[in-house]
């Protein structure tokens, strides 16, 4: 994806590594790290003794990885307004971001047994991408905390090589016009997130049809 469609928060902080090179590794050893932790927290409410609910904590303990080294607001909620570069959404202030984001989570808990893992997912996706409650790493978290939800909503880890979130960070075009469909409607005081709903499925496919070609060899083919 070229530079000027790439989505960016802009927040004034300093940075705590300056070099390009160097952050594009610890962003790299943290993303590993954060997916480590969404597969734990799925293995541990795995375990049908422990019931699942969905708390901000669980979110802020995704982005306390994503962003370890990176900046001073490591899991916490940003503490002033913020713009995304390349968007026409203009995200809520920052003293309503912890009342929005009890909002999702009440959401999610109380449509659980309801509503379809995908719905869940996608609206976890796109309502922390519209609230935007931290300075940085909102995508890769949001990402990684919709994929846990869906597996813990299916019940078990997804197999597949590549994993929506990797799928969705290697186009982001379509996810982009997804969040902006979803906005739109909210917009005009309606929920519908069927584009995104639409988009997950697809990548959901392709991350099983990956198994599907290793178990059969026609992706060696």
């Amino acid at each position: 994806m070229s530079e000027e469609l790439e989505r960016h928060s802009e927040a004034l902080e300093a940075e705590l590594v300056a070099d390009p090179n160097e952050k594009a590794k610890v962003e790299a050893r943290n993303g590993v790290r954060q997916f480590d932790a969404v597969i734990e927290l799925i293995e541990y409410f795995s375990d049908p003794e422990r019931k699942f609910k969905l708390r901000p904590s669980q979110l802020l303990h995704l982005h306390r990885i994503a962003l370890d080294g990176l900046s001073s607001y490591a899991g916490n909620w940003r503490p002033a307004g913020i713009e995304i570069k390349g968007s026409k959404h203009q995200p809520i202030g920052a003293h309503l971001v912890p009342e929005e984001v009890e909002h999702m989570c009440d959401y999610v808990n109380d449509n659980w047994e309801k509503s379809t893992p995908l719905h869940l997912a996608a609206h976890a996706l796109w309502k922390l991408n519209w609230i935007h409650p931290f300075t940085d790493g909102n995508g890769r978290t949001a990402r990684a905390f919709s994929y846990l939800l869906l597996c813990l909503r299916l019940g078990y880890r997804l197999p597949g090589k590549r994993t929506i979130p990797e799928q969705i960070a290697r186009d982001k075009t379509p996810y982009y016009k997804a969040l902006e469909a979803a906005d739109q409607e909210w917009a005009a005081k309606k929920l519908d997130l069927s584009v995104l709903e639409r988009l997950l499925a697809d990548l959901l496919a392709q991350q099983l049809g990956s198994v599907h070609d290793q178990a059969t060899g026609s992706g060696t083919k």
